[in-house]
């Protein structure tokens, strides 16, 4: 399977090449960069500007984009027009950007996921039962990045979230609350709110509270290594290889639906 990697010179994109190259199933067509970047001309492989991606993708099955959401779009045009399957790892999508990768998806095989690991596409599905079982207790997300992080809250905090609140049959607008700063932060009936803290080097640390009387359930997931998103990132290229148009996530991936 021949692999075109987005974001090559980022923390994902060089965790994904560094596992592609033991990997016998797998091999790099083309590694990209913003133009202007000071990553162009260096690595292994050489890292190319983002405007040789389309040249790039005509002997390409997969493209992986962990870039930004404005890049990812730009990139996603390019794929339509060779009809080469994307995986997305980008987050910070605005609902219209989204919008428009769904249009995309009736085109071309995209999975779209903000959080690629294993162990975190697990946690979905316990929050999902948990919150189902529990509808009266209180949700609350704490989420620890690393302190480069732009988007806040992470994407994984956002889908977490989105999650618990459809599993109590409630609309995520109308419940999130994103930190409390406020004379009167008493915290209202079926809140769910979301806390992020952004400190040194962390990977990635996500907790959801589950809050009753008398008693707290707590779900934690912590990544180590990015490692763990890389691995994730590259098993959902070898699975939408071959599949047909749609928009698949991390649940199809690894079969939790």
């Amino acid at each position: 399977m021949k692999l075109a990697i987005c974001g090559a010179a980022g923390r994902m994109g060089q965790s994904i090449i560094a596992i592609v190259k033991d990997d016998s199933e797998v091999q790099i067509s083309g590694a990209f960069e913003f133009e202007g970047s000071k990553a162009i001309g260096t690595g292994s492989p050489i890292i190319l500007p983002v405007t040789d991606l389309e040249k790039i993708l005509k002997n390409t099955d997969v493209l992986i984009d962990f870039t930004n959401p404005e890049s990812t779009l730009k990139n996603l045009s390019f794929a339509v027009k060779q009809k080469v399957s994307v995986v997305i790892g980008t987050t910070g999508f605005s609902k219209e950007q989204k919008k428009k990768i769904c249009e995309v998806s009736k085109v071309i095989p995209i999975v779209f996921s903000p959080n690629m690991s294993v162990g975190v596409n697990i946690l979905f599905k316990l929050i999902e039962e948990v919150a189902k079982k529990n509808p009266d207790y209180d949700i609350e997300i704490v989420e620890l990045h690393h302190n480069k992080k732009k988007d806040s809250p992470s994407g994984t905090a956002a889908k977490l979230a989105e999650v618990a609140a459809y599993s109590i049959d409630k609309d995520i607008k109308d419940v999130v609350v994103y930190g409390r700063h406020s004379a009167n932060s008493a915290r209202k009936k079926n809140e769910i709110g979301i806390l992020s803290v952004r400190a040194g080097d962390i990977v990635g640390d996500h907790t959801v509270y589950f809050v009753g009387s008398g008693e707290r359930i707590e779900l934690t997931h912590r990544a180590h290594s990015r490692d763990t998103f890389a691995v994730g990132a590259i098993r959902a290229a070898k699975w939408v290889v071959g599949k047909k148009f749609g928009l698949y996530d991390m649940f199809d991936v690894l079969s939790l639906k």
